[in-house]
């Protein structure tokens, strides 16, 4: 397009107005960021201000998302696994698919030293419910080994906590699978 054309003069003017903006912002950037680097307190204690904002955000985004009337919550923990090398988790909620984990080595290395993995947290009405999970990994002897566990729960007004547990057994020199309910 010619230069000389009244539209080509606009879009060279806009093109100048662009770049004197950008140069400006950065200008005052460089300008500000000198300013900035002469008060690290001030700094430091603003970023620990948008630390605090973000985690009351994030509580009280659960609290609106999941209120305790209606929450519920599921944990794994695992004892010492001896007779039984986690692959993966699934959980249903009334025959509804809620989660399910796929673990690495460090996963279960982490369970092993006494970690609690949190598997779901969603809402259920009021009333029974079922959940079931199973688990899927190497039983003794390295077989391949699917187990499930069930619960029925009776939700309230309180959340619901349940605690899905893989034990050994050394007696029955097996895995035990439970599903434990909390009370709040």
């Amino acid at each position: 397009m010619d230069q000389s054309s009244p539209v080509g003069a606009v879009n060279k003017a806009w093109g100048v107005r662009r770049l004197s903006v950008c140069f400006g912002a950065m200008l005052m950037a460089l300008s500000m960021s000198s300013h900035i680097a002469s008060q690290p307190d001030r700094v430091e204690a603003l970023k620990q201000n948008v630390l605090d904002l973000n985690r009351d955000l994030l509580i009280l985004e659960e609290e609106l998302l999941y209120p305790s009337s209606t929450q519920v919550v599921m944990f794994l923990s695992m004892d010492v696994g001896t007779f039984f090398a986690l692959d993966a988790v699934k959980v249903l909620v009334d025959n509804k698919l809620v989660a399910s984990h796929l673990y690495t080595e460090r996963n279960i290395d982490a369970l092993f030293r006494g970690g609690v993995q949190k598997l779901y947290i969603g809402n259920l009405g009021s009333g029974n419910h079922e959940v079931s999970a199973f688990f899927t990994g190497k039983g003794p002897a390295g077989r391949d080994y699917k187990r499930g566990a069930k619960i029925t729960i009776e939700k309230g007004s309180d959340p619901a906590i349940l605690e899905l547990r893989i034990v050994d057994s050394s007696a029955k020199e097996q895995p035990e699978f439970e599903i434990k309910e909390w009370q709040p």
